[in-house]
C-alpha cells in the first residue's frame, strides 16, 4: 500500500516536471511573441510611413494646386472685365482642372480619416472644406455665369444715348443669384472653422480663403442684387421717378454729407432722363414738420423732420430717404416718387474717372460770366472734382445761389456724360462698387419687394433690422458748426476689445478728430464756411457732434473725452444702444471720445461702420485690437 502511494507520487512528480523539451518550448514561446509583436510594429511602422508619405504628398497637391487656382481665378476676373470670352474660356477650363486636383487629394479617403486623429485632426478637415468650397465656387457659381457670357459684357450695362439695355440683366439675374448664394454658403461654412484649433500653416491660407470669399460674397451679393431690382427701376414695368440727393461732405452729416443739391431722373423702359434741379434751401422749413420716428427725433431732434438739409443727421439711410421723398411731394404737386438716391463728390469722382472730363456750361450768360471771372473750373475731372466743390467753390463764389448754380450744372453735365454714353462699361461698374463699398453710395425703393433685394446690399445703408454677421457698431458724424469746415476735419475711428473686472468681454469705440484749418481760418476762410459764428460757434472752430452705436442688446457703460469721465446722451435705436457725444475744436487742435459698450451677445468677427468722408476709408477705419476672448 504504501509503495503504491510512493509509486504514484513519483509519477505525479515525474507529471509535473517539465523534460528538458517542454523547457525548450517554453523558452521558444515568448520569443516567438516577441517575434510577433515586433513584425506587427514593422508593419505598423511601414504602414504609418507610407500614410504619412501619402499625407504629404496629399498636402503638396492641395497647395499647389490651390495656389495655381488662385492665380487662375485673377486671370479670368481681368479677361472677363476686358470682354475677352475667348481667352476666359480657356483660363476656365485649366482652373476647373485645378480645383478638381485640389478637391480630390483634401477628400482622400486617407486624407479624411487623418481628420480625426486627436490634436491634429482639425487641421485636415480645414483643408478639406477649403478645396471642397473652392471646387464648389468655380463649378456652381462661376461656370454657369460663363455659359451666358454676353449677360457679363460689362460694356453693354453702360448707357447709350440715354438708353440702358436692361434685356442682359434680366437674363442673368437667376444665375447671378444661385451664384451669390453658393459663395454666401461656402464663405459661411469656412467662417465657422476655428482658427485657434490649426496649425500656423493653416490657420493663415484658411484666412485668406474666407477673405477672398468675403470680398467675393459682398460683390457678387451686390451684382445679383442689381440684376434682380434694376429692370424694373428703370422703367421695364412701367415709368419711375427718382429724387437724387448731392450730399455735401463740406458740412457733415451721418450719411456723408448736407443734401444741399437735389435732381429728378425719369426712368422708362431703360431710357434715362434728368428733369428738376433744385437746391434744399429752395424747400424751406417744414410746418408741420414732417413725421418721423420718435426713437430718432430723440437722438437727432425734429430738424430732421423740419429741413431737407437735416434729414440725414441720422445714419439710417432708409428713414432719411422717405422723409426726403415725402418733403419733395409736399414741395411739389406733381411729383410721385419712387426712390432716393444719394452720393457724395468723391462718388461723383468716381463717376467721371470712367466718363473722362465734362465741360459746364450756363444757360444764363451774367452768370456764364461771374463764374468765368470766378476762376473756377470750367472743365472738372477726377481729380479736380473734390476740392472744387467741397472748398474752391466757396472761396471763389460769395452768393449761396450762384453755388448753387455751379453746382447744379456739374450734376446735369455728370448725368449727361454718362447718360450718352461716354462712360466706359467696365470702369463705370468698378466706381458704383467702390462707391458703394465705402458708403458714398445709398439706394432706396419705395416699392416693398425692391427694397426687400436692396436691404441686403451694401446700399441700403440700414442700421436696424439686420442680423447676420457679428456684433455690429456704427461711428456717425453730424456737424454742430452749421458751416463748410468739415473739409478741414481728419478723422480715424477704431474698436478696441477687452475684459471687464468680472471677465466680460467688453468693446470700447473710439475716435479721433482734429481740425485742420489754418490757424488764421477766422480771417483768412469765407464766412459762409467758417459760419462766422452765426451758431454761437467760433469762426473758425468745428464743433461736430460724435453717435456710437453698440450692436442689439449691447450696454452702453461709459464715456470718456480725452481720457476723462464725461457725461453723455444715451438713448436706443431698435434694440440698439446709442451715444451722443459733443466736440468743439479750434485750429490745430484734437480729441479722443470713447464709448464702453458690454453684454455682447455676437462672437464673430464685429463689423464698424463710419460716415464716409473726404479721406479713404483706410486711413479712417483703424485695425481692432485687444483680446478675442474673456475667461
Amino acid at each position: 500500500m504504501t509503495e503504491a502511494k510512493l509509486g504514484n507520487s513519483r509519477n505525479k512528480s515525474a507529471l509535473q516536471t517539465p523534460n528538458n523539451s517542454q523547457k525548450r518550448a517554453a523558452r521558444r514561446r515568448p520569443r516567438r511573441r516577441l517575434l510577433r509583436i515586433g513584425v506587427g510594429l514593422l508593419l505598423l511602422l511601414i504602414i504609418s510611413g507610407i500614410a504619412a508619405g501619402w499625407l504629404v504628398h496629399r498636402g503638396g497637391q492641395v497647395r499647389t494646386h490651390l495656389t495655381s487656382s488662385s492665380a487662375l481665378l485673377g486671370e479670368l476676373r481681368t479677361q472677363l472685365l476686358q470682354g475677352d470670352t475667348a481667352a476666359a474660356e480657356g483660363t476656365f477650363s485649366e482652373l476647373q482642372r485645378e480645383v478638381s486636383i485640389a478637391r480630390a487629394a483634401g477628400t482622400d479617403p486617407l486624407w479624411r480619416a487623418a481628420s480625426y486623429i486627436p490634436f491634429v485632426g482639425a487641421n485636415f478637415s480645414a483643408v478639406s472644406e477649403v478645396t471642397v468650397s473652392a471646387d464648389d465656387v468655380v463649378n456652381r457659381a462661376v461656370a454657369p455665369l460663363l455659359v451666358d457670357s454676353a449677360a457679363l459684357d460689362w460694356a453693354a450695362l453702360a448707357p447709350v444715348n440715354g438708353q440702358v439695355n436692361i434685356a442682359p440683366l434680366e437674363r442673368i439675374a437667376p444665375k447671378l443669384s444661385a451664384a451669390a448664394d453658393t459663395v454666401r454658403l461656402s464663405h459661411e461654412r469656412l467662417s465657422q472653422i476655428d482658427v485657434g484649433e490649426l496649425l500656423p500653416q493653416v490657420a493663415a491660407p484658411l484666412q485668406q480663403a474666407v477673405d477672398a470669399l468675403e470680398q467675393a460674397d459682398t460683390a457678387l451679393g451686390a451684382a445679383a442684387a442689381a440684376a434682380e431690382v434694376l429692370p424694373t427701376m428703370l422703367g421695364s414695368e412701367g415709368p419711375r421717378e427718382y429724387l437724387v440727393l448731392v450730399q455735401n461732405s463740406a458740412e457733415i452729416r451721418a450719411t456723408g454729407g448736407i443734401p444741399g443739391a437735389l435732381a429728378v431722373v425719369r426712368a422708362n423702359e431703360g431710357r434715362i432722363e434728368l428733369g428738376a434741379q433744385r437746391s434744399a434751401t429752395d424747400l424751406e422749413s417744414f410746418e408741420p414738420a414732417v413725421i418721423v420716428d420718435p426713437q430718432q427725433a430723440a437722438i437727432y431732434s425734429t430738424r430732421m423732420g423740419r429741413f431737407m438739409q437735416s434729414v440725414n443727421l441720422t445714419p439710417d439711410f432708409p428713414t432719411a430717404a422717405t422723409t426726403a421723398s415725402e418733403m419733395w411731394e409736399l414741395r411739389n404737386d406733381d411729383a410721385d416718387i419712387d426712390g432716393v438716391v444719394a452720393l457724395d463728390p468723391l462718388a461723383l469722382a468716381e463717376i467721371l474717372g470712367a466718363t473722362g472730363p465734362v465741360e459746364l456750361s450756363f444757360s444764363d450768360p451774367a452768370v456764364d460770366r461771374i463764374l468765368a471771372e470766378s476762376g473756377l473750373p470750367t472743365s472738372l475731372t477726377k481729380d479736380n472734382v473734390v476740392p472744387t466743390l467741397l472748398s474752391d467753390v466757396y472761396a471763389a463764389i460769395d452768393e449761396p445761389a450762384l453755388q448753387d448754380q455751379y453746382f447744379a450744372a456739374v450734376a446735369a453735365e455728370v448725368f449727361k456724360a454718362l447718360a450718352d454714353g461716354q462712360a466706359d462699361g467696365a470702369d463705370l461698374i468698378r466706381s458704383v462698387l467702390q462707391s458703394s463699398a465705402e458708403g458714398r453710395l445709398f439706394v432706396w425703393s419705395s416699392d416693398d419687394g425692391e427694397q426687400a433685394v436692396l436691404a441686403s446690399s451694401a446700399v441700403a445703408g440700414a442700421v436696424t433690422g439686420t442680423t447676420s454677421g457679428g456684433a455690429a457698431f456704427g461711428a456717425y458724424f453730424n456737424d454742430g458748426t452749421g458751416a463748410k469746415m468739415d473739409y478741414y476735419m481728419r478723422r480715424t475711428v477704431q474698436l478696441r476689445r477687452s475684459c471687464t473686472i468680472e471677465g466680460y468681454l467688453q468693446y470700447t469705440l473710439t475716435a479721433t478728430l482734429t481740425n485742420t484749418a489754418p490757424a488764421d481760418a477766422a480771417r483768412s476762410l469765407p464766412e459762409y464756411v467758417t459760419g462766422g459764428g452765426a451758431f454761437g460757434v467760433p469762426a473758425g472752430t468745428v464743433q461736430t457732434n460724435f453717435v456710437g452705436y453698440g450692436p442689439d442688446q449691447a450696454l452702453l457703460q461709459t464715456a470718456r473725452l480725452n481720457g476723462e469721465p464725461v457725461p453723455l446722451g444715451s438713448y436706443r435705436h431698435g434694440d440698439r444702444p446709442v451715444g451722443v457725444l459733443t466736440t468743439t475744436l479750434a485750429p490745430g487742435e484734437t480729441a479722443t471720445v470713447e464709448l464702453d459698450f458690454t453684454n455682447v451677445v455676437q462672437q464673430s468677427e464685429p463689423s464698424l461702420d463710419v460716415t464716409p468722408t473726404i479721406q479713404p476709408p483706410a486711413d479712417v477705419v483703424l485695425p481692432l485690437t485687444g483680446e478675442a476672448s474673456c475667461l
